[in-house]
């Protein structure tokens, strides 16, 4: 393979190695899950992703654990959640997003950190001495959740957080406190000397060694991206990329294919060494994805690689939407191939509405191969989640609906 040059179909399929969607993600050796074979691949998923985006939605799991299931399959829901939240391996912090992150990557946020110090507050203005009463309280009485620390709400609106609430998150956001366990979704809030190892404490990066590992680890998560990948995946800023992309080891490639604003049909971009060293082996994933795995949470790089218009519609009011609330893109073949909007009622898994993209269906035969797959994901994730049957209320095109209706009776019945 080239490594000055890449055809759009490699850079897809290098992504999807890296991305941890072709091939076998090898499991995390922790001794403090070795009796726990699951959570071991769930943290070598988040260790090979770099950062696991967290929401509060659930509607067939939460989406890190629909983000471990896309990579590893039937992996067990309280395995994923022994291994984010098990206390001693992953933290909570802002990646990309608000995200879980391997323990070993806390020296790299001390950047964040900092500046959260000197911007002085996170989302709200923290009332006075009260981040220094929730800091003895934590002292005194060991680790708390906000309902512990007196609530998250004033009993308003949403967004009325308690003046604890409030000094918690900022807290949190300056590394002053840390968050590497929940209890029934909410954050229990401890000291970092009791949560993180002494050594990565210890270890006090400048902006630019933060910068240059946060960068490389994007590079390797995402196998070959353009500047604004890079720079997206963990949310820094583009020159800060540019600052320090020489010093992290990547390779400069152009990608054919991958326009990029001046008519030439072919963009600038960077490769991480190990991603150009071997064609991607391995066998592809045929599953659905939760809309915020890492694969598409940026909708530029989404449309860019796949040709897949991604969006989320969970906060769009219900008449204007277009494929549904939690709609999940379906990966097959090492495409994107159509969405699904499920939903559980009981032991059934119910989806509102599915859709096949209009190349994945252009032939009878691609037609025919397009829906049994579909079927397969779906069959499969409604096993993941405990359903017993599948029903499907609308399919794109509609007149694949009956072969759709022959493709779910001959996965089998679902146990």
């Amino acid at each position: 393979m080239p490594t000055d040059e890449l055809t759009a179909d490699e850079a897809r399929r290098i992504q999807l190695h890296a991305q941890g969607l072709i091939g076998r993600v090898p499991p995390a050796p922790v001794s403090g899950l070795r009796g726990d074979p699951d959570a071991r691949r769930a943290l070598g998923a988040l260790r090979h992703l770099g950062a696991v985006q967290l929401d509060t939605i659930s509607v067939l799991a939460r989406s890190h654990e629909l983000v471990a299931y896309a990579r590893l399959g039937t992996v067990g829901r309280t395995s994923v959640e022994r291994a984010y939240w098990g206390g001693t391996a992953a933290f909570e912090y802002w990646s990309h997003a608000a995200c879980v992150l391997p323990i070993e990557d806390w020296p790299l946020y001390a950047f964040r950190r900092r500046a959260y110090r000197r911007r002085g507050r996170h989302w709200h203005r923290t009332p006075e001495n009260v981040c220094e009463d929730v800091l003895a309280r934590l002292r005194a009485e060991g680790p708390l959740t906000v309902t512990g620390l007196g609530g998250a709400k004033k009993g308003g609106e949403w967004f009325d957080r308690t003046d604890e609430k409030i000094a918690a998150e900022f807290l949190l956001a300056t590394g002053d406190v840390v968050c590497t366990r929940r209890v029934g979704w909410r954050r229990v809030y401890d000291l970092p000397e009791r949560a993180v190892p002494a050594e990565l404490r210890a270890r006090d990066l400048d902006d630019a060694e933060c910068f240059t590992t946060l960068v490389r680890r994007a590079a390797r998560a995402l196998g070959v991206a353009t500047r604004a990948d890079l720079a997206d995946y963990v949310r820094v800023r583009g020159e800060d990329v540019d600052a320090v992309v020489e010093a992290a080891g990547l390779v400069p490639v152009t990608v054919a294919g991958w326009a990029n604003g001046n008519g030439t049909g072919r963009s600038a971009a960077w490769a991480h060494p190990d991603a150009l060293a071997a064609p991607p082996r391995g066998r592809h994933r045929t599953t659905l994805l939760s809309p915020f795995d890492s694969l598409v949470w940026d909708r530029k790089r989404t449309q860019r690689v796949f040709g897949f218009d991604h969006r989320l519609e969970a906060y769009v009011p219900r008449d204007k939407r277009v494929h549904g609330y939690f709609t999940m893109p379906l990966l097959a073949g090492g495409r994107l191939i159509g969405r699904a909007d499920p939903a559980r009622e009981g032991s059934t898994l119910v989806v509102h509405k599915a859709s096949l993209e209009p190349a994945a269906v252009s032939t009878p035969a691609r037609a025919e191969t397009a829906v049994t797959r579909l079927a397969d994901a779906l069959t499969e994730a409604a096993a993941w989640v405990g359903c017993d049957a599948v029903r499907v209320e609308r399919l794109d095109p509609p007149e694949l609906a009956s072969l759709l209706g022959t493709a779910l009776k001959e996965a089998g019945p679902v146990s």
